[in-house]
């Protein structure tokens, strides 16, 4: 609320005024509160603070502050406590007004504070309510440990709030194997969670799981109908409740933002300890859970800046300290994906990351962004324009700009070798922690085998073998011991070649005998089979594999069990034919496709990989990649220059690589021929071109140049021959000596015309200056302006003069100045000098200018000095009449022409004009000014220039009036039939306005509205003619002026029986048709079966035309939208498109006019099904064409009534119609 103190504010000043307002809080209890207000006003405002419910002069609790550079006024609570929650007003003063603005503070309480109980005696609702508050407490408690094989309750929070879809990872992340019981579990605890949400929520979907978006804030959003609104929402992390904000936005680091039912919370200024879980409860009832996971990674290489060309692609790139999967891509705060306009690359180790923006435009410029986790890097992305031809549409280009300027493969290579080492020492470590908590473990009783069988099951159960004893499965094994034996190093799953040497080992810590299994069936050693021990290690050796020696394969020793499977097979191998075909060539044109496609045997854990000049090609955007059972497939969409090179296929399965490689040709036109062009010779009749072969040919050889030119200040470019492909030099005979020509240079290959080399001007011969023009003539002068003219040069050496260049000196100075540059000559042979100083005097000289230059200078004009010559006064078109409102100013503006400056006089009426009057002169201009004028200032003002060659002069009428007032009394008078003379009294602005007229307006009982009869009357009196007995007329006189229009003043009454002259005997006696309302044909009844339509008439007439309504059962239904009704000059009608049991009744139509009321009804029947459709039918048309002509006629006697011709004979025609309906 702003309160001005006084009724006008100084120029400049201002009240105060609050360009920030305070924004309402919510936050809980002990955390920091303030408020931020920004104020204008001059003189600066006095800000300050206050509450509702007591005051703010505790320092301890409320500090004030301002700061200058942001000019914002703080106030702050430190450690706000519940009683501190109020409304608070900040209150801005200065001389001019005062401002106040009203903020509220709520404070969440988290505890129950016992003096306050004793204090205070809540009411029980409330009571009820506060304990809700202190049993409120988070489903996942901060810091809780699960016990020993129990389920973590995160996992079941999590599940509840998860899509179907993610069940499986979160079963894998927590541990949880059993789905059935998962699934069981789940319904339960969903029906129990929904049940308590249905005492505060209608509905709950569109559950969206926590992610990190492109303005770097990671937002999770529910959709939720309240059954209150006022229901309390909470924010938890990892079980503790955090305060959160809905419209500070930015001033808090967790908001809410609430748009119809969608609820969206963000968090901003994202930190590693921003991860965890994060639920909102309602109340007391947890609706949402979350998992907010920030993955340990972080930029080595960040993407840089990129200048690129249009029609060029741009590449962003970038390294990661850790294998990410997948970054975002952000282009003008918008997330992109591959497709047809960008392409987004990952390197095999998942550490570069590459942007690429294909055929970039105009509007592709601005910021671009990669975000991997909380981190993110962003540069900006600049396009040049293609300075073309123009007009001509720009060709694609196949070069690539941007990318990081440094090695990015080496700088991978060099992280991922750390982070391997990096896991290999975290490995170590907790390896050795857990060698020392198996050391330092009490040792297991020995008493008894049964308690050897328990302690091996047990043993089996944790690793997941056979309950026979510890088994260990290749090298991820941990030490087990057993009577002082262990495992060393177990077996490994081989993959051995058909028909080759397959070995299987295994070491014992101690030397110990063994046996061999396969597929649970002991094993010796047989032709095909090697079983040999060495100390302790124990092999097992297959000399030549097959087939049958595939299965699972296991050592046992002392108690212990180690097994692997082997798996007997071959490389991938390929077709000869296949082979052959796919080694071929693929050649296509620039924008076309490519396609590969290469069969191979159907094998188990084949793994195929395409390759482009070694890099590996992903699915998505120009690449299409089809993998089937027997054959893949590559296509390449939309072709560049630069996609050519090797293409090769990979096959690999666990026994073996192998590698197929074809080649892609992409054939374009070629590039532009290499410059620059070298001018080899120049003389008066040739000119050598020279010029290089173009770099890229477009992928085939260059067959021939073209050679164009243009001539210098010409638009047309020449074609002057072809060149072939071997020879790069041009020879131009056909040139003018002293000409300036340039050259563009086309290569052409079978697929099309280059972009041009284009040259620099190069000249015919030597340069040949035209020779010295006559010395500038002066024309005439004034203050402005000089004209000049000269002849021209007597000898311009056989070349064409182009223009001329003009420069000028002033007087006492040294230095010439240009008029024009050598590029814009003067093409005729004067000039007009504008830019003089009045007064000054100067000199002025000319060159000659043509293909060669500027020649020689001209010898100097005189000195002429920039004055206007002496001239008689002359005013300059100015207006001899103006109209003005008494009242308002008037400015009389007069321009003139006069050397020297003459004597100013204004007069009227051959006056001296009064001194109230300002006379303001200026150079050319002369002003009268009457602030504000009265009729008395009417009069001619004339003007008077006076100087030593002549005088002038010059009238102007000013007429001030202002709107008339109305004429007096108005007279009607009639002396001739037919005619009155309409007289009135002078308007009292007559005598004083001598430009004032009348105008009369006229209208009669027939056609009641006024119109002008007649215009700028200048006398007292008007003849109004065709006046008819019987009408009444009235008349309305006007005064009217240049400022307006007055006021009517209104006539009498001229009528039937007023001031009319004797008629004559022998004039027909008129007749009166005013009659009441009458029923000709009442209306008829009517038994429509339901569903049909229906229509009933009748005929009434009466004069003035009686006001007709239409009744059913005693109800007017004139405005129902059931029935549409019409009445054409007395034939009443309704109609009913669908007739319904409701339609039956009793119908009345009543007709009243200023004479009396006549009605007539029938009663309608509605019939439950329709005897005969066809009769009804014609019933219904029969009676719309009776009623038509009965319209027709209406119109035709009502045209007669108004010719005073008519008779009873077509009313009884027509009511005689209507009985036969």
């Amino acid at each position: 609320m702003i309160t001005q103190y006084v009724e006008e504010i100084p120029e400049g000043k201002s009240h105060p005024d609050f360009t920030r307002k305070p924004i309402a809080l919510t936050i809980q209890e002990g955390k920091f509160a303030f408020f931020k207000a920004l104020v204008i006003g001059d003189p600066e405002p006095t800000v300050t603070w206050g509450r509702n419910n007591g005051d703010v002069s505790d320092t301890s609790k409320y500090v004030t502050k301002y700061d200058p550079a942001t000019r914002e006024h703080l106030f702050e609570m430190a450690k706000v406590k519940p009683e501190q929650a109020d409304t608070y007003k900040c209150f801005a003063v200065n001389e001019f007004g005062r401002a106040v603005v009203t903020v509220v503070l709520n404070v969440i309480e988290v505890g129950f504070k016992k003096a306050q109980a004793d204090s205070h005696v809540l009411p029980e609702a409330a009571v009820a309510d506060f304990k809700s508050v202190l049993k409120r407490k988070s489903k996942i408690l901060p810091k809780m440990e699960k016990k020993d094989g129990e389920i973590d309750p995160k996992f079941w929070e999590l599940l509840i709030s998860a899509d179907k879809k993610d069940y499986e990872s979160l079963m894998l992340e927590f541990g949880v194997t059993d789905f059935r019981f998962m699934l069981k579990t789940l319904n339960e605890m969903k029906k129990e969670r929904e049940e308590e949400q249905a005492q505060f929520i209608q509905n709950l979907a569109n559950l969206k799981p926590i992610e990190v978006g492109p303005d770097g804030c990671a937002t999770f959003t529910i959709d939720m109908d309240l059954i209150e609104q006022s229901s309390r929402i909470f924010l938890y992390k990892d079980g503790v409740m955090i305060p959160y904000s809905k419209e500070l936005g930015d001033a808090m680091k967790h908001s809410l933002k609430i748009v119809g039912r969608k609820y969206q919370f963000s968090i901003r200024d994202l930190f590693p300890d921003d991860a965890g879980l994060y639920q909102v409860d309602v109340e007391d009832v947890n609706v949402f859970s979350t998992d907010f996971k920030i993955p340990m990674v972080d930029f080595l290489v960040k993407i840089q800046e990129c200048k690129a060309m249009e029609r060029e692609d741009a590449v962003f790139e970038c390294v990661l300290s850790q294998p990410f999967g997948k970054i975002m891509w952000v282009g003008k705060n918008l997330p992109l994906e591959a497709g047809v306009k960008y392409d987004i690359e990952v390197s095999e180790d998942k550490l570069i990351h590459r942007l690429i923006i294909k055929d970039v435009a105009m509007v592709d410029k601005g910021i671009y962004a990669a975000v991997a986790g909380i981190k993110s890097c962003n540069a900006f992305l600049v396009v040049e324009a293609d300075k073309g031809e123009p007009g001509k549409k720009k060709q694609r280009k196949t070069t690539r700009a941007g990318g990081a300027g440094v090695d990015l493969t080496a700088i991978a290579q060099e992280q991922a070798v750390k982070n391997t080492a990096d896991r290999e020492v975290l490995m170590e470590k907790v390896k050795a922690i857990k060698e020392e908590r198996a050391a330092n473990a009490p040792a297991a009783p020995k008493t008894s085998a049964e308690a050897k069988a328990k302690a091996k099951v047990v043993e089996a159960s944790q690793t997941g073998a056979p309950k026979q004893g510890p088994a260990v499965k290749g090298s991820h094994h941990k030490s087990l011991d057993n009577e002082g034996y262990s495992i060393k190093s177990g077996l490994s799953d081989l993959f051995a070649l058909r028909g080759k040497k397959g070995e299987l080992v295994c070491e014992m810590s101690h030397e110990v005998d063994g046996a061999w299994f396969k597929d649970g069936e002991k094993l010796s050693t047989t032709d095909g089979i090697a079983i040999v021990k060495d100390g302790t290690r124990h092999m097992l050796t297959i000399h030549n594999s097959s087939e049958d020696d595939t299965g699972v394969y296991h050592f046992e020793a002392g108690g212990f069990k180690s097994e692997a499977k082997v798996t007997v097979g071959e490389v991938p191998g390929f077709d000869a034919d296949d082979l052959h075909k796919f080694s071929k060539p693929v050649t296509v044109k620039v924008g076309q496709n490519a396609s590969w496609k290469m069969p191979y045997t159907t094998q188990d854990n084949l793994e195929v990989k395409w390759f482009k000049d070694g890099k590996e090609l992903k699915d998505g955007g120009g690449v299409k990649l089809v993998k089937e059972v027997s054959h893949s497939r590559l296509l390449l969409r939309e072709c560049l220059r630069s996609d050519a090179g090797e293409i090769k296929i990979q096959l690999k399965n666990p026994f073996g690589t192998i590698e197929a490689t074809s080649r892609l040709i992409v054939l374009d036109k070629p590039g532009p021929p290499e410059g620059p062009v070298e001018i080899l010779e120049t003389t008066s009749t040739v000119i050598e071109l020279q010029w290089g072969a173009p770099k890229d040919d477009g992928g085939s050889p260059v067959t021939n140049y073209i050679i164009e030119r243009q001539q210098l200040g010409q638009t047309v470019w020449k074609k002057m021959g072809d060149v072939a492909a071997d020879k790069t030099t041009y020879r131009d005979r056909n040139v003018v000596h002293g000409k300036l020509y340039i050259y563009k240079i086309f290569a052409v290959n079978p697929e099309g015309t280059s972009d041009a080399l284009q040259t620099e001007e190069t000249m015919a011969g030597i340069l040949i200056f035209a020779g010295r023009p006559g010395a500038p003539k002066v024309v005439s002068a004034s203050k402005t302006c000089i004209n000049l003219k000269w002849e021209p040069p007597e000898d311009d050496g056989g070349i064409k003069i182009d223009g001329y260049q003009l420069e000028k000196r002033k007087k006492d100075t040294a230095q010439w100045i240009a008029l024009n540059p050598v590029t814009e000559p003067i093409e005729v042979l004067e000039y007009a000098v504008k830019d003089v100083v009045e007064g000054a005097e100067y000199e002025f000289r000319v060159s000659a200018i043509n293909v060669s230059g500027a020649g020689e200078f001209s010898l100097p004009s005189v000195m002429v000095t920039a004055k206007n010559p002496n001239m008689r006064p002359t005013f300059k078109d100015p207006e001899d009449f103006m109209v003005i409102r008494a009242g308002n100013s008037v400015r009389i503006k007069v321009l003139y022409e006069a050397e020297p400056p003459p004597e100013i006089t204004w007069m009227k009426d051959d006056e001296t004009v009064s001194s109230f009057i300002q006379i303001i002169n200026t150079e050319g201009c002369s002003q009268l000014v009457i602030p504000s004028t009265k009729r008395s200032d009417s009069g001619n003002y004339t003007i008077v220039a006076k100087n030593k060659v002549g005088e002038a002069s010059f009238d102007i009428e000013v007429l001030v009036t202002d709107e008339p007032k109305p004429p007096g009394a108005v007279e009607l008078e009639q002396i001739v039939h037919g005619k009155v003379i309409v007289s009135w009294e002078a308007s009292p602005d007559q005598e004083l306005d001598n430009r004032l007229y009348y105008m009369v307006a006229e209208h009669d009982s027939t056609t009641r509205m006024w119109h002008t009869v007649a215009d700028r009357i200048f006398d007292n009196s008007y003849t109004a003619n065709n006046i008819m007995p019987g009408r009444e007329y009235h008349f309305k006189i006007y005064a009217k002026n240049d400022m307006g229009m007055s006021d009517p003043s209104m006539s009498p009454t001229w009528g039937i029986n007023s001031n009319r002259i004797p008629i004559n005997t022998n004039t027909p006696v008129e007749v009166s048709f005013e009659t009441p309302p009458s029923v000709l044909v009442p209306l008829k009844v009517h038994s429509p079966p339901k569903g049909f339509q229906m229509y009933m008439t009748c005929a009434i007439r009466g004069c003035p035309t009686p006001s007709v309504t239409w009744h059913l059962n005693n109800v007017c239904i004139n405005g129902d939208s059931n029935y549409y009704i019409t009445n054409s000059y007395g034939v009443c009608s309704i109609y009913i498109l669908r007739v319904r049991h409701e339609d039956a009744g009793e119908y009345k139509v009543v007709a009243v006019n200023s004479f009396g009321k006549a009605e007539c009804s029938t009663k309608l029947v509605v019939k439950g099904k329709p005897l005969k459709i066809l009769i009804s039918i014609i019933e219904v048309m029969s009676v719309l064409i009776i009623s038509l002509i009965i319209s027709l006629i209406f119109s035709l006697c009502f045209f007669l009534h108004r010719l005073n011709h008519i008779d009873e004979l077509p009313w009884r025609f027509s009511s005689a119609l209507l009985d036969s309906m």
